[in-house]
């Protein structure tokens, strides 16, 4: 069966739940009902970029109708349905804000294979979306021990993975089992890192600071991300190789048992 087209399988979706859900719901939803096989690498973000077209163009005629930031239903099963203003609010949840666009949080020392000289870091937006090498980033990142913050570097080289790499040799070695990064460049639909972004306002950095302090310690008083920071975040996935290392050992260790 060939896979539906963005816009037919959030409808498809929204009448099964017929209640508005957040874009990132809706994504997850076209997933796990295979209304799409190839949904990339950032499917969220083709169900808000669809959702948000459809409300510019279509006004008041879109199938959908927008309740509350990043949640959309179906008009015809919600009649009467107070909207928020539509294409505004839809084009924000679409727009990538400050210079953050890719976050990573507390992800595992441990899943990383850092022996060669440019470690892979795997990660994916949701179950079943394509995963992303994030080794090339440009960015900030975290080093934790534990939920401890321990240590704040930065790198404007496309190589995360590669400083991320030299501090399981340093002086920092044996201070830091998790690390948090927070990435400009953005991910593509195909999986791959655009070009760093040139254009920016005052408003760019202002939001970024206030929401990586917001991200990278947690305030319990603060509910929510800081103004104007939409970035997606990217679940770890372990190493490949390193997968297949511990496969190998696993069986060279029940091989020994078997002696």
């Amino acid at each position: 069966m060939p896979d539906l087209s963005w816009r037919e399988a959030i409808i498809k979706v929204l009448k099964v739940n017929k209640k508005p859900l957040h874009y990132t719901a809706i994504a997850q939803g076209i997933i796990d009902s295979r209304y799409r096989k190839n949904v990339g690498a950032t499917p969220a973000a083709s169900v808000a970029a669809t959702l948000a077209m459809s409300l510019k163009n279509e006004g008041q005629s879109s199938p959908f109708f927008k309740p509350e930031r990043g949640f959309y239903g179906l008009r015809e099963v919600n009649p009467g349905a107070e909207d928020v203003d539509e294409a505004n609010e839809a084009q924000e949840d679409a727009e990538e804000m400050g210079f953050i666009n890719a976050l990573g949080m507390f992800w595992r020392r441990s899943e990383v294979n850092w022996k060669p000289r440019v470690p892979v870091l795997m990660g994916f937006q949701q179950a079943g979306s394509q995963e992303v090498d994030f080794g090339a980033e440009i960015g900030v990142y975290l080093l934790h021990d534990g939920s401890r913050v321990v240590y704040v570097g930065q790198v404007s080289e496309p190589r995360l993975s590669a400083r991320l790499g030299e501090h399981t040799r340093d002086r920092l070695s044996g201070r830091w089992d998790r690390f948090s990064w927070f990435g400009v460049r953005r991910v593509t639909p195909n999986g791959q890192l655009e070009d760093v972004p040139t254009e920016f306002t005052l408003k760019n950095p202002i939001s970024t600071m206030e929401a990586l302090l917001i991200e990278g310690l947690e305030p319990p008083q603060n509910r929510r991300q800081g103004n104007g920071f939409n970035a997606v975040e990217f679940l770890q996935r372990t190493d490949p190789e390193l997968s297949r290392l511990k496969q190998k050992l696993l069986l060279t260790e029940l091989a020994k048992n078997l002696d």
